[in-house]
């Protein structure tokens, strides 16, 4: 014999109901004796609910109650006459008294289930085949506990077998699930989900042979699929990691339906009614599964914290046994409880609904306690979150919580079951229960790791940038398992939102994506909405105004990737403030590409520093746009410098205007930005920098500052004229510590060097960098490299990405 139980979606109307009926005549031909149970049909339950609700309050129910009868009669013949007399009996008593009592409501649910069998039941007799409707509360008997009432076990066995032994041979019974009687005959009802628990009940009587529940998964996953996407199937699982599952909220199992099954050896077997006849088996749980070791992730919301706190606590004895005293009276369950070292303080998890009744009872138990001050806190911490990892003891939790707190994810309360193989985590609802699921089960079952990006600016550098990341994707995942994921694209009038990542076409949809607004909220928001894991900005533009909402980024759990400067030549009040923040919430901030576009400079330049090492010097050439220009007029001496600078800007080296390179300005800040990182306190204003283009050019209009450039050309020569012949002209940055006087010198000018040194032997767009340090004397550390261009800044950008990807392994 067989149980077949069919869940409410298998059991709707179109292709669900159909394959429901070939599953059970195949059973059937196939001589399995099967024993059906059923759901509710669709969302029936909950459509009499809703209408309990409408006669509660006085509203008028009749369209829907209408609505209800016409979905429920679909492709039938029954009319169910005498249910639909009593329905409107009850509904009708409901509106009259404006209430509905729980007795009253499993009344009236339990039409869905009996409705349900009989449909099955007349839609096989139309096949030809013998069936009998079969109401469950003919042999389950139960307490008068309504809304979850509890089986006696032995008198339902005796009726079950009574009852089953008087069936004629070869009829199918279609029997409801989730409903009962107490023992004076009035309806009750198990709980939600409860026709799993029916029938896991029913296969234990009739000593079944294995038990198929058929729902709309294809069986048990290590997640629930519908908040982690890359849940995966499991294949076996045994009875006792099915009931942990069971006990914290994985839907397709009630949570009393093992002990039933474990009890007699019979084993389950978890099917998806819209894969059957493919090649799946689902999920069979047993005694024995094949993979002894089995990890799974489960959650469940409508939780609360009960805090209880005294003092002089220590050494008394009997405040937990009145406690617990307390919540018995008042029909309160715990899930979980913890308990300070020093006694002066426990934590007791409840259901939400129950939290006002719990603190309530604590309050009356503890009256005098609270009055002398022995008891000084009780509260209830509502809106929160149980999520339970199956399989996994604390010794392997690390790194999953650092993940979790890399997330910004802080369980409030931890707790290590026993024997030691679940831990479950209390985390705040709404706002970390689904990320906190995301978080885990990538660290458990390895994924690619899903590092989110939102990029704002897709200019020269930003477009590039976008550009490699989309193209490396697929590689980045099969080499690194690491999924670099732009669920953000903005500009100033755009914003393109996606979680799964843009793709090839970003730039048409982004224009088709405009934005005005709060451009931090709306990101944020959407990384908090979509529970998206390791999130980064990366900024490409050299807006000020993005620069400064860095910090608050940082506060909602974004690390920080950014070609822009101005946040590092900000006044050092906001500097250190960003510094502080960064700290406080445990984020990065990475901006190679500030200095030397993608050469390794500052990350080794903080080694140093940190490590002990004493900088003395860093003398270079930190534009490689002005490298190029000073290379280009020293390798080709017979060329003008308007012609090389023209050339620069169609290389996409230097800006536009070619003056905001030409000024040394953006040498000035490479220059401050780098002396801080020597943990200086410096500002802008403290570098000596030269402008190169004459004063009277530089308010110019672009066009008239070209009609003018000879000007400027003029002093570019009269300067390159004092050269020696073994010299070259170069724009130079230059950082000097005084040991004895405790502070820096910092310039920026044009300068004749010497053509052997290495920043005379510079050519093309290359940067230059020696650190002169105490322990390498006369030997400077040379760092040079290509310093300009959109593709070199944006593999620099990539880089910093990487590395924090990389990083979040560890």
């Amino acid at each position: 014999m067989k149980i077949l139980k069919f869940g409410g979606k298998s059991l709707d109307n179109g292709s669900g109901i159909l394959t429901v009926l070939d599953i059970i005549i195949d059973n059937y031909r196939a001589g399995e004796a099967p024993v059906v149970v059923v759901s509710a049909r669709g969302k029936s339950t909950d459509a009499l609910l809703a209408l309990a609700e409408q006669a509660c309050a006085g509203e008028p129910y009749e369209a829907a109650l209408q609505a209800f009868w016409e979905h429920q009669c679909q492709d039938t013949t029954l009319r169910f006459e005498a249910e639909r007399v009593q329905l409107e009996r009850l509904l009708s008593g409901i509106s009259l008294l404006g209430e509905c009592s729980p007795r009253t409501a499993d009344e009236l649910v339990s039409y869905g289930e009996v409705l349900s069998s009989q449909y099955v039941a007349q839609a096989l007799k139309d096949r030809g085949y013998e069936a009998v409707a079969i109401d469950s509360g003919d042999f389950l008997v139960t307490d008068a506990h309504y809304g979850s009432a509890s089986v006696f076990t032995e008198a339902s066995r005796e009726r079950c077998r009574t009852l089953f032994a008087g069936l004629p041979p070869g009829v199918i019974p279609i029997v409801t699930g989730f409903i009962a009687r107490d023992e004076a005959g009035r309806r009750t009802t198990l709980g939600r989900n409860g026709s799993n628990y029916s029938a896991a009940l029913l296969a234990n009587f009739l000593e079944a042979s294995l038990m198929e529940n058929y729902t709309h998964v294809d069986g048990i996953y290590t997640a629930n699929p519908s908040v982690v996407a890359e849940a995966r199937k499991i294949d076996e699982l045994s009875y006792a990691d099915a009931a942990e599952l069971s006990q914290f909220g994985a839907e397709i199992l009630h949570i009393k339906t093992i002990e039933p099954l474990q009890e007699r050896g019979i084993p389950l077997r978890v099917l998806n009614t819209f894969s059957y006849g493919e090649e799946s088996n689902g999920t069979l749980v047993t005694a024995h599964p094949r993979d002894k070791v089995v990890r799974a992730l489960a959650s469940l919301s409508g939780k609360a914290l009960i805090h209880f706190e005294g003092r002089n606590m220590l050494g008394r004895s009997g405040i937990d046994a009145r406690i617990f005293r307390s919540f018995e009276a008042a029909e309160v369950s715990v899930s979980l409880i913890a308990q300070g070292s020093t006694e002066r303080g426990t934590a007791i998890v409840v259901d939400e609904e129950e939290a006002d009744r719990a603190v309530e009872a604590l309050v009356q138990e503890f009256h005098h306690d609270l009055e002398t001050g022995h008891v000084t806190k009780i509260y209830a911490e509502k809106g929160l979150a149980v999520v339970a990892i199956i399989g996994l003891n604390l010794l392997e939790f690390d790194r999953p919580y650092r993940a979790l707190v890399r997330n910004r994810i802080l369980p409030i309360l931890l707790s290590n079951s026993v024997p030691e193989n679940t831990l479950c985590l209390l985390v705040r609802d709404d706002e970390e229960r689904e990320k906190a699921l995301k978080v885990i089960h990538g660290e458990l079952f390895e994924r690619p790791k899903r590092i989110h990006l939102a990029v704002i600016g897709h200019g020269t550098v930003g477009g590039a940038f976008i550009g490699q990341i989309i193209q490396q994707r697929e590689l980045l995942i099969a080499q690194k398992n690491i999924d670099l994921r732009i669920f953000a694209i903005a500009d100033s009038r755009h914003l393109l939102l996606s979680s799964s990542g843009a793709g090839a076409d970003w730039t048409t949809e982004l224009e088709r994506a405009p934005f005005s607004g709060d451009l931090p909220e709306a990101i944020i928001s959407y990384g908090q909405r979509q529970a998206l894991e390791n999130m980064i900005l990366v900024d490409n533009t050299s807006s000020p105004v993005i620069a400064s909402h860095y910090a608050r980024y940082a506060a909602e759990g974004f690390d920080i990737v950014s070609s822009n400067k101005k946040a590092n030549i900000a006044p050092y009040a906001d500097y250190s403030y960003l510094r502080d923040t960064l700290q406080r919430h445990r984020r990065s901030y990475r901006y190679e590409t500030n200095v030397g576009a993608g050469l390794p400079l500052i990350d080794n330049l903080k080694l140093l520093h940190l490590s002990g090492e004493r900088i003395t010097r860093i003398h270079g050439l930190f534009s490689g746009s002005l490298s190029y220009i000073f290379n280009r007029l020293t390798e080709e001496p017979e060329r003008s410098l308007r012609s090389i600078v023209e050339e620069s800007a169609r290389l996409g080296l230097t800006e536009p205007d070619p003056r905001e390179d030409l000024s040394g300005e953006d040498v000035a800040r490479k220059v401050l930005i780098l002396v801080r990182e020597l943990d200086v306190p410096a500002e802008l204003s403290d570098v000596r920098w030269e402008n190169p283009v004459p004063e009277a050019l530089r308010s110019l209009s672009l066009e008239d500052f070209w009609a003018r450039f000879g000007e400027l050309e003029a002093s570019i020569e009269a300067l390159r004229a004092t050269a020696k012949p073994d010299e070259v002209l170069r724009y130079v940055g230059d950082i000097v510590w005084d040991d004895v006087r405790q502070e820096a010198t910092l310039s920026a000018g044009l300068r004749l060097v010497s053509r052997t040194s290495p920043l005379g032997r510079v050519s093309g767009a290359d940067s230059c960098f020696e650190i002169y340090t105490e322990s390498y004397g006369s030997q400077p550390i040379v760092i040079q490299g290509a310093g300009a261009g959109a593709a070199v800044t944006a593999r620099g950008v990539f880089g910093d990405v990487l590395r924090l990807a990389e990083g979040y392994e560890s």
